[in-house]
C-alpha cells in the first residue's frame, strides 16, 4: 500500500450490531494503519443490506473448515441445513 502502511478493518469485538430507530443497523469497527490503532468507525447497513450479508455469509461459512461450536441444535437456523453439504459454482 503507501507509505503509511497497511490498513486493517476489524469489528470491535465488546460492541454488539445495534439497530437504530430508523431500522439501520451498525457494526463497530477498529482502523489499524500500520499496525496502530488510528480510528473507530462503524458500517451502516439498510435491514435489506443486511439480509443479503447474512445470507452471503451463511453460504460462505457452508463447508467442514467452519468452526461451530455446540450441538447441530444450538446453531443458528441459517446453518442448520447448509451443514455437512458442498455448493461448486
Amino acid at each position: 500500500m503507501g507509505a503509511r502502511g497497511e490498513v486493517r478493518v476489524s469489528r470491535v469485538p465488546s460492541k454488539p450490531v445495534r439497530r437504530e430507530a430508523d431500522g439501520s443497523l451498525f457494526i463497530d469497527l477498529w482502523l489499524r494503519r500500520g499496525g496502530a490503532f488510528e480510528e473507530d468507525a462503524a458500517l451502516r447497513l439498510t435491514p435489506a443490506e443486511a439480509e443479503m450479508l447474512h445470507a452471503q455469509l451463511c453460504y460462505a461459512l457452508d463447508d467442514e473448515t467452519a468452526e461451530l461450536g455446540g450441538p447441530v441444535g444450538e446453531r443458528p437456523d441459517c446453518r442448520r441445513d447448509v451443514l455437512g453439504t458442498r455448493r461448486t459454482l
